[in-house]
């Protein structure tokens, strides 16, 4: 009936130190930009023009900066905000040079996105539960290997919960996850998604693992019947653990763009959502939609990915997302 591999052991590797943070910061921050390189030729490349030195500051270029905005999915309602923004800071510093523009809409972007720069805390439960939902090739069954990777590397014991019954696939795909990563998985060739969340929280309670991945079936928003059997696993949770799932992660494909915030808002009304993990930002022009999100929506963006490598999904950081985003104007 299951599908058990051995239990993950915990590490006893020495923290880096602060030389070893430094470069391994410093390669994230080139990763990140290098995966926001198609937003930022969009955005970036287009802002070079408009923040040319010795244009002046009016109408026309507003206007034009509208659009740049709007045309990397930051969304109307954030646009709004970050245009109101600029003109009192404009009127405030009396700027006249539209060049003096560009750290000003930094600071506005990042004030915008501040609000979803909210690390995950898995130090408040034992087994922490994570239950994780999102719609078809979003990249949450890689996401989940990721994770059980990073909290492993943390010295966690990791439990995996293969949810997904409608997909084979992705049962597969999560057993390769834990044989190669020494990891726990239940998973079950007939059942329905909850009773084996069930069984995967029962396992982790009895073996005193420190966090639970529970992997759900992909849906789309519109499938109301097949929403309601998600809302059912998280229902199962919470007979186990009244305070559980201690977090519900959607994971989201940046390529969607503003598509984005519909799933946001159907899947927040449908579970409490708190957290996202963006994922293959590396592939779109449309990073900008997590502005739209802040707006809309602020949700905590827990975690994005801007490549395949196990190493690609990390915190989310505002003023690193902003700076990448935008590159410098001589781009």
């Amino acid at each position: 009936m299951f599908g058990f591999f051995n239990k993950t052991t915990s590490t006893t590797e020495q923290p880096p130190d602060a030389q070893q943070t430094a470069v391994a910061q410093t390669g994230w921050a080139q990763r990140l930009k290098k995966g926001l390189s198609k937003t930022r030729e969009r955005l970036g490349g287009q802002l070079a023009g408009i923040f040319g030195v010795g244009r002046k500051i009016d109408e026309t270029l507003y206007e034009e900066l509208e659009t740049i905005l709007l045309t990397a999915d930051v969304g109307v309602e954030a646009t709004n905000s970050v245009l109101e923004r600029l003109r009192k800071e404009v009127s405030r510093q009396h700027l006249t040079d539209a060049a003096a523009l560009r750290s000003a809409l930094a600071e506005a972007l990042t004030e915008l996105l501040a609000p979803l720069e909210k690390p995950l805390d898995v130090s408040t439960a034992k087994p922490f539960i994570i239950m994780l939902a999102g719609v078809n090739g979003a990249g949450k069954t890689t996401s989940i290997g990721k994770l059980a990777k990073r909290f492993q590397a943390e010295g966690k014991s990791v439990l995996l919960g293969a949810g997904d019954t409608f997909r084979a696939a992705a049962r597969e795909q999560l057993q390769v996850w834990g044989e190669r990563n020494n990891v726990t998985v239940i998973s079950q060739g007939k059942g329905d998604s909850a009773s084996v969340i069930f069984d995967a929280v029962n396992a982790a309670q009895a073996r005193n693992i420190d966090i639970v991945l529970a992997d759900t079936a992909g849906r789309l928003p519109t499938q109301l019947h097949l929403m309601e059997e998600i809302k059912k696993v998280k229902r199962v949770i919470q007979k186990q653990d009244a305070n559980a799932p201690h977090e519900v992660l959607l994971v989201l494909d940046g390529n969607t763009g503003q598509n984005m915030v519909n799933q946001v808002k159907a899947f927040d009304d449908a579970l409490n959502v708190t957290g996202l993990i963006v994922t293959k930002l590396d592939g779109t022009a449309k990073g900008g939609a997590l502005a739209a999100i802040a707006k809309v929506r602020p949700i905590p963006v827990r975690f994005i990915g801007v490549g395949e490598g196990l190493d690609d999904l990390r915190p989310f950081v505002a003023r690193e997302y902003v700076d990448a985003l935008l590159g410098d104007t001589e781009e």
